[in-house]
């Protein structure tokens, strides 16, 4: 595999030759770019080496290297449109966390370097600004873990959730999980973005059509640190349930507050625990996440019977002996995504942007991977995955998940 980070430079399209076998197997409408690699398949992508999404960014991109350098290794991914195996080759940009620059990126992969496929950042606010560009440009995103219900139009058939659902569907569980313990008390906090405020109008409405109305509720910018007065503030509502929807920054400064100040609540509930438990626990320690309920990913949930890629088991032993960190959600997610890529590959005639896109449609609902099931509607929007709730429970010198409701 060939991983080529930022540049600005154009060699990828000057130093390859064109091949006229193309136009013969339905490639017309390939970028010019594509046109001349028929031995190798460009991805597209960015990564945030800093700032406040760099260590999900992080693992989400070692995940996609992973399976890049595993289908290399097998002589590349087979491309029906080729009629052939061919190699990946991986370009990627660092868009430090920034939104601003990530827009900048995602144009220069597009219209400088015409990638084959383009792939976005972690998260919803950093890729919140790819949705629409691709839709303008007609390029296909293969959209990690954007969740964000607002992405997903009828109008737009440029977009494809590959690794988890939209997160307006996340809180189902959640809130079937407080109406049967009778929770009546319960604090919402989330933050103002695409991500989490979709869950919190899906919580707050699920528990309303329940008879139960939130005791507080509050909006913060992502970028909140400083939780001390918030905790006062839910603390006077005498809450039995407190539900904060965040990033993992967020998650981890929220849970700090609460041991620092000495707030405790009978429940807590917080996203991140359950995609990154490791990076958690060194900031939380695991007395401060004991107890505390969270959505279950894998390698928390575990999926073995696949029918496409690696099984969660073979991925956990191979992961780290290649990308030297241990496995958390995004990791899989990044993986996962690559399968997406790579069924669609193998499944399309042609490599024209709706063409793939055609091909996704093909086999939803037919692949059960490392993931989960892969579904998506007719928005693109991942539908086949459901998470749990959970509740981490100490044990010996570090923590295990209780499954309290699917």
């Amino acid at each position: 595999m060939t991983i080529r980070f930022s540049t600005r430079s154009r060699r990828i399209a000057t130093a390859l030759t064109l091949s006229a076998s193309l136009s013969m197997v339905g490639m017309s409408a390939l970028p010019a770019a594509a046109a001349k690699t028929p031995n190798q398949l460009v991805i597209g992508t960015l990564y945030a080496s800093s700032g406040s999404f760099a260590t999900s960014s992080i693992s989400s991109y070692d995940g996609l290297k992973f399976w890049a350098a595993t289908v290399d290794r097998q002589g590349g991914v087979y491309v029906k449109a080729l009629h052939k195996k061919v190699k990946i080759v991986i370009k990627a940009y660092n868009d430090q966390s920034s939104a601003t620059t990530a827009a900048t990126l995602y144009n220069q992969l597009i219209t400088m370097d015409k990638v084959n496929v383009l792939v976005s950042d972690f998260g919803s606010v950093l890729t919140s600004v790819a949705v629409p560009i691709a839709q303008e440009h007609h390029q296909l995103l293969f959209d990690v873990t954007g969740t964000g219900a607002s992405f997903f139009t009828k109008s737009n058939p440029y977009l494809v959730l590959t690794s988890l659902p939209t997160s307006a569907i996340w809180p189902n569980s959640l809130a079937n999980y407080l109406v049967k313990q009778k929770t009546k008390r319960v604090a919402v906090l989330y933050d103002t973005n695409d991500f989490d405020q979709s869950q919190y109008n899906t919580l707050v409405s699920r528990l309303k059509a329940a008879h139960i109305t939130p005791v507080y509720t509050g909006g913060v910018p992502t970028s909140t640190t400083n939780y001390a007065i918030i905790d006062h503030a839910i603390a006077a509502s005498n809450p039995q349930a407190v539900v904060e929807f965040g990033y993992p920054n967020n998650d981890i400064a929220f849970l700090q507050s609460l041991n620092a100040n000495g707030v405790h609540f009978p429940k807590v509930f917080t996203i991140f625990p359950g995609q990154q438990l490791q990076l958690m626990q060194q900031n939380v320690g695991v007395s401060g996440l004991a107890n505390t309920l969270t959505y279950p990913t894998p390698p928390l949930l575990q999926y073995n019977r696949v029918n496409f890629g690696m099984p969660l088991s073979a991925f956990e032993k191979q992961f780290p002996s290649v990308e030297h960190h241990p496995v958390d959600f995004l990791t899989v997610a990044g993986y996962n995504a690559g399968l997406i890529i790579q069924k669609t590959l193998e499944t399309s005639p042609t490599l024209t942007q709706l063409g793939m896109r055609h091909a996704v449609n093909s086999f939803s609902g037919t692949l059960n991977t490392i993931d989960g099931q892969f579904k998506i509607d007719s928005t693109g929007a991942q539908i086949g995955e459901r998470l749990p709730v959970g509740q981490l429970i100490k044990r010996g010198n570090g923590l295990a998940v209780k499954f309290l409701q699917h």
